[in-house]
């Protein structure tokens, strides 16, 4: 068994980096007993390093939307053992979304209009939902500055701020570089 069925690219070939991932999965799911069952149907389908700012690197896996429950299912332990691999570097696991355009539903060939799924707002939202799993966003506001600037103030659930609080930095970086909006995260009580 090759590290090729741990990522499967749309289109081209996957370079260096998404190869040197697509092994440590597969060697996961050699070594790993408690993770060997649920790794063995999921694959990526894109894998990024980010760069955080003041010498801080994430690592970005995309995986195909109908494997994200069952990823999500093994979350924790799947990041906490790649982020062994990767000496320390934070990883994020987001569900490979598409996005529709406005045109959609008056091409000729489709059928109805645009899934509201498949906008690009709904799909900002999945990928913040994503970027700070398993953490549950209790809330969210928009502030719009007097020079027109706009931050997105998320707030996280205030039980898992001692396990998050450290990672909200990278958290906002990542989601800013993926969906050019700016966003501040804050823990309710």
């Amino acid at each position: 068994m090759s590290s090729i069925n741990k990522i499967k690219k749309a289109s081209g070939e996957p370079d260096e980096f998404e190869k040197q991932v697509a092994n440590e999965l597969l060697n996961l799911e050699m070594t790993s007993t408690e993770l060997k069952a649920s790794l063995r149907n999921i694959y990526i389908t894109a894998a990024k390093e980010v760069d955080c700012g003041s010498g801080r690197t994430a690592i970005v896996l995309y995986v195909p939307y109908k494997l994200l429950k069952s990823c999500n299912k093994i979350h924790q332990k799947l990041v906490r053992e790649l982020e062994k691999k990767f000496s320390g570097k934070i990883v994020m696991i987001i569900g490979q979304r598409t996005i529709l355009g406005k045109g959609y539903a008056r091409d000729q060939k489709t059928s109805g209009p645009r899934p509201r799924s498949r906008t690009l707002t709904a799909v900002q939202d999945a990928i913040l939902d994503d970027v700070v799993y398993p953490t549950e966003i209790t809330g969210k506001r928009t502030r719009v500055k007097t020079d027109g600037k706009r931050v997105m103030k998320v707030y996280l659930d205030g039980r898992d701020q001692a396990n998050v609080e450290g990672r909200t930095d990278t958290y906002a970086a990542v989601y800013t570089k993926l969906t050019n909006k700016t966003v501040v995260f804050e823990f309710q009580q």
